[in-house]
């Protein structure tokens, strides 16, 4: 049924892509046909040219910029459950990326609109592989020279966003992007999120499953940057051991491959271990050894140091980001190899068409939570909302 806007001389339909309400009298009133888009451009402007994955909060197309003739990552802002604005999710996701401006985060090129609200993309730069894919689609695996260098990125990459109180909350393989010179770029900031001192409580459903950190499967609220660090000690134990670390189904599941891996955590080691919520609900088994040596037998006493410090069970001495950098895992033979001189490998993520391609592997993994988020409405074009809350951060 068509809705229409009353006005003093007749009935205008009311058009959700021509009508905003003004700030000064909050009646309804129609945006001139120039200005719909505001200072964004137009989507139609960008070719599709396949759909490359799907991230927690939206599909990820390769298309063409018409303008340049450039490859881009387009990335459709999801809104299946949102009537009147932008997701929280999508909005923060933005902003993020926004003031981020390091070698290993993926760059936010702009934003695109179409003429309704339901079509917003993020135009990032493009990535010829993602690491979940490409570690499906391999013919030998990384050697440890190459894993170095990988992790080593994703290192200062994690170091940059905790530097400027940025917490990822969802570090996966298949959310690291991997270019053909080598670069490895971080990306779907989705359920990313400021942080300040003192941390404020949070939901603890983040992260997916695989790479969760114990303090939030045992449903801790206080989120620091260390859940990040134990996601980075799941993704270099699956780039070691070419296949995932931790692969749990269910949260009682994944508790129980970490006990069998790195031992029973009790307060002697994790001093507020028996105040957190689940803890009251049942009992941990009892396994005394840490067995990641038995896991990784050939490498070395530095990097199972390295493990080790990622996966403290008290996130308060759980390893930084920086300290991490300065291992000597990092300063032994065998050395991390150039960026530059990382292998190329074929684009597979190019050869599925459409939008019938199947949803990655690692896109599948169990546990992330798709919470509902609370809704922004504004009226003002897309472009102008956000310079006005970057103006108002800088104010701050």
């Amino acid at each position: 049924m068509e809705r229409f806007l009353r006005t003093k001389s007749n009935e205008v339909p009311l058009k959700r892509s021509n009508i905003m309400i003004s700030l000064k009298t909050g009646e309804p009133m129609e945006i001139p046909e120039t200005d719909i888009l505001g200072r964004s451009r137009s989507v139609s402007e960008f070719e599709k040219l396949n759909r490359i994955g799907e991230g927690t909060y939206g599909i990820v197309y390769r298309a063409r910029d018409t303008k340049t003739n450039e490859i881009v990552a387009l990335k459709k802002v999801r809104m299946d459950q949102e009537k009147d604005g932008l997701p929280i999710s999508g909005l923060r996701e933005i902003m993020i990326l926004k003031t981020c401006q390091h070698e290993n985060i993926v760059q936010l090129r702009e934003v695109v609109v179409g003429r309704s609200l339901e079509s917003i993309f993020l135009s990032l730069e493009y990535c010829e592989q993602d690491l979940a894919s490409l570690l499906d689609n391999m013919q030998t695996n990384f050697s440890e020279s190459q894993v170095k260098c990988l992790i080593l990125q994703v290192l200062r990459g994690v170091k940059y966003l905790h530097e400027n109180f940025i917490i990822h909350r969802d570090l996966k393989v298949s959310n690291l992007l991997l270019t053909d010179k080598g670069t490895i770029k971080i990306a779907d900031f989705g359920l990313a999120k400021h942080f300040g001192i003192p941390a404020k409580a949070s939901t603890p459903q983040v992260v997916t499953l695989w790479y969760r950190a114990p303090e939030l499967l045992l449903g801790s609220k206080i989120q620091s940057t260390a859940v990040d660090i134990w996601a980075v000690g799941c993704i270099l134990g699956e780039l070691l051991g070419h296949k995932p670390l931790l692969p749990g189904t269910t949260e009682i599941g994944q508790l129980e491959l970490i006990v069998d891996l790195l031992g029973t955590p009790s307060d002697a080691i994790w001093p507020e271990f028996s105040l957190l919520p689940a803890v009251q609900n049942f009992t941990l088994k009892q396994q005394p050894y840490n067995n990641l040596k038995q896991r990784f037998p050939w490498l070395s006493a530095a990097g199972l140091r390295l493990l080790n410090f990622l996966f403290m069970y008290d996130p308060k001495k759980r390893a930084t980001a920086e300290e991490c950098i300065q291992s000597s895992y990092f300063k032994e033979i065998p050395f991390p190899c150039d960026p530059k001189l990382m292998p190329t490998f074929p684009h597979h993520r190019n050869l599925k068409v459409g939008g019938s391609s199947s949803v990655p592997k690692a896109a599948q993994e169990p546990g992330v939570s798709s919470t509902t988020e609370p809704t922004i409405s504004f009226s003002l074009p897309i472009s102008e909302l956000l310079g006005n809350i970057v103006k108002k951060r800088k104010h701050e």
